[in-house]
C-alpha cells in the first residue's frame, strides 16, 4: 500500500482506562490527534473513561457495557496480561486491516510477538525514560534523602516489571520517545538510533491559555509546581532553591499535587514556611498557571514535561531541569538548570523576582512558542513517526527477501 495515497491504519492498544488521568489522558489525546491528522484508528483500551471521535473504532478489552473488570481483582500485572492476550487474538483476526500496531508498556508482549509473526511493524510507547535507568536513579535519590518508597510505588525498583518491559523493548520494531532525554537514556543502554523514533506530546489550547488581565509587576513573585509530589520530580530541590532566593520574602510558592507520606515528612520544615502553600490535588490547574509567574519542574528523570507545554500556553514561564526541556529553551522561552543544581535554580528564581522585564520577555516568547506545541501538532508528529517506521520496516523486509532469493539462487 502507498501510504501517501491511503490513510495509515492503526491498531492502538492501551491496557488502562482511556481518557482518565495522567497517561490515560495522554493516550486519549493521541487517539484524538491521530484521527484529526487523518489516520484510521482502531483502539483496544482496557476501558473507556471519556468518549473519542466518532470515526475512531473503540472496543474495550476489560469492559462490556456498564460492566468493568476491576483492576484490583486480578492485580495490575495479571489485568495487563489479560488485555494483551485479548488484543493479540483480535489482531490475528484483522491482520489485513492493520498497517502498524501501537502498544503501551506492561501490556504488549503477546501483541508484539503476534504482530511480528504477521509481518506488521510495531511501536512501543515510552512515556518515561528507560525503566531501569528511571528506577535506579530514583532509588539512589531516595537513599540519599532517606525516603522509602512503598513496594507497589510506580517508580520503586521492581525486577519483575523490568524483565517484562525490557522484553517488550526487544520485541518492538521501534520505541516511541517523546523527548531527547528519553532517547539518550536508551542510547546509553546500548540501543541504536534506528530502534528509536521521536514524537512528542502537547497541550490543549482550549484549556490552557493566558489571562487577559494585565500583570501586576509590583506584587511578589508567584511560583507554581504541578504534578505528583514525588522524589523523581525534584520538589525538594525546588523548595530549597525557593527558600534561598529573594522571591520567598514577598512571594508565594504554590504546590499543587499529592505527596508521598514519608517524602512530605522529610520536607516538613521547608513546607511549613509561610511563603509555601501546599494545595494538594487540584482541578483548577489551568487557572493556577494563568495566575502564576513561573512554573518549576526540577525533575531528576522525566519522559516529557507535559506541564511545561501547558504552562507555556498559559503564559507561565517554565524553570526546568535538563531532563524536561524539549519545549523550554534557555533564555528564550524559559530557564534551564542541570539536574540537582540548586544554586543555579536559586539564582534563576531571584533573577526573575528582581528583573520583571526579563520575566515579561520570556513570557512573550513562551506564548509564541506554545502555538506549535498543541496536541493537534503532536498527532501529526506521531503519524509521521508511524509512516517512517512502516517505511523502514518494509525496506528492511525487502532487503531480507532479496538476500533470501540470492541465497536460493546460489544453492
Amino acid at each position: 500500500m502507498n501510504l501517501s495515497n491511503h490513510p495509515v491504519r492503526v491498531l492502538y492498544s492501551f491496557p488502562h482506562k482511556l481518557g482518565a488521568a495522567r497517561i490515560c489522558y495522554t493516550a486519549w489525546q493521541q487517539v484524538t490527534g491521530l484521527a484529526s491528522a487523518g489516520a484510521r484508528v482502531t483502539v483496544f483500551p482496557g476501558a473507556v473513561s471519556r468518549p473519542v471521535d466518532r470515526e475512531v473504532l473503540v472496543q474495550p478489552t476489560l469492559a462490556r457495557g456498564r460492566f468493568r473488570l476491576p483492576y484490583k481483582v486480578l492485580g495490575s500485572m495479571r489485568t495487563f496480561a489479560l488485555h494483551d492476550y485479548v488484543v493479540a487474538r483480535r489482531l490475528e483476526q484483522m491482520a489485513d486491516k492493520v498497517d502498524i500496531v501501537h502498544t503501551w508498556p506492561l501490556g504488549a508482549t503477546r501483541t508484539l510477538k503476534t504482530a511480528a509473526n504477521l509481518g506488521i511493524p510495531t511501536v512501543l510507547e515510552r512515556p518515561n525514560a528507560h525503566t531501569r535507568f528511571a528506577m535506579e536513579v530514583v532509588r539512589d535519590e531516595c537513599n540519599r534523602l532517606g525516603v522509602c518508597l512503598p513496594p507497589d510505588h510506580e517508580h520503586a525498583y521492581n525486577e519483575q516489571k523490568l524483565e517484562i518491559e525490557e522484553r517488550e523493548y526487544e520485541l518492538a520494531t521501534r520505541l516511541l520517545c517523546p523527548s531527547d532525554f528519553v532517547v539518550n537514556t536508551f542510547l546509553d543502554k546500548g540501543f541504536t538510533p534506528n530502534q528509536l523514533v521521536r514524537h512528542r506530546y502537547g497541550f490543549d489550547p482550549a484549556t490552557y491559555y493566558p489571562s487577559d488581565k494585565p500583570r501586576d509587576l509590583r506584587r511578589g513573585l508567584q511560583m507554581l509546581f504541578v504534578g505528583v509530589c514525588a522524589v523523581r520530580k525534584g520538589v525538594h530541590y525546588a523548595l530549597e532553591a525557593w527558600l534561598r532566593s529573594t522571591a520567598h520574602e514577598t512571594g508565594t510558592f504554590l504546590i499543587a499535587g499529592e505527596f508521598l507520606g514519608s517524602y512530605k515528612e522529610k520536607l516538613a520544615t521547608m513546607l511549613s514556611h509561610p511563603s509555601v502553600r501546599v494545595l494538594g490535588h487540584r482541578d483548577d490547574v489551568p487557572q493556577l498557571m494563568r495566575d502564576s509567574d513561573i512554573l518549576v519542574l526540577p525533575s531528576i528523570e522525566e519522559g516529557y514535561g507535559l506541564v511545561i507545554a501547558e504552562a507555556m500556553g498559559s503564559g507561565c514561564v517554565p524553570l526546568a531541569s535538563e531532563a524536561c526541556t524539549d519545549d523550554c529553551k534557555h533564555m528564550e522561552s524559559g530557564l534551564v538548570h542541570r539536574v540537582g543544581d540548586v544554586e543555579t535554580l536559586t539564582h534563576q528564581i531571584s533573577s526573575l523576582d528582581q528583573n520583571r522585564e526579563l520575566l515579561s520577555s520570556l513570557r512573550a516568547n513562551a506564548l509564541a512558542a506554545a502555538q506549535g506545541l498543541t496536541w493537534a501538532a503532536a498527532g501529526c508528529k506521531l503519524l509521521d513517526a508511524y509512516r517512517e517506521t512502516i517505511a523502514q520496516y518494509r525496506s528492511r523486509a525487502t532487503v531480507f527477501s532479496d538476500q533470501a532469493a540470492d541465497a536460493y539462487c546460489i544453492q
